[in-house]
């Protein structure tokens, strides 16, 4: 837990969920959180879960970081992917959709 963000792994679920304000100032900043995905990727789950319906805000070096989870979780082909999102969070609905043109097989639901 971190002043404006949280970010809670599930292990059981294979769900990492985020909620509160990403505005990291850069990668290097955003390397705990790049890390942590990278670990859950490499589990090679048949599942993997992000939820964002939390995530009030993600600035630009949020969505790389993002991005690059997909391509390396598209990359590994051992996992599903599930994004989460929230018609009530207005960057969401155009930022996750671009996510799927870089994962085709990625399940996005907004609700």
């Amino acid at each position: 837990m971190h002043d404006n963000y949280c970010i809670d792994y599930d292990s059981p679920t294979t769900t990492i969920i985020f909620k509160g304000s990403l505005r990291l100032s850069g990668m290097e900043d955003y390397s705990p959180i790049a890390n942590l995905l990278e670990d859950v990727a490499l589990q090679n789950k048949p599942l993997i879960t992000i939820d964002l319906k939390g995530l009030e805000f993600l600035n630009s070096s949020g969505i790389s970081m993002l991005s690059k989870f997909v391509i390396n979780i598209r990359k590994l082909n051992k996992s599903q992917l599930l994004i989460k999102g929230s018609d009530n969070v207005p960057w969401q609905g155009k930022s996750l959709k671009n996510l799927q043109r870089l994962m085709p097989s990625l399940i996005l639901e907004i609700s």
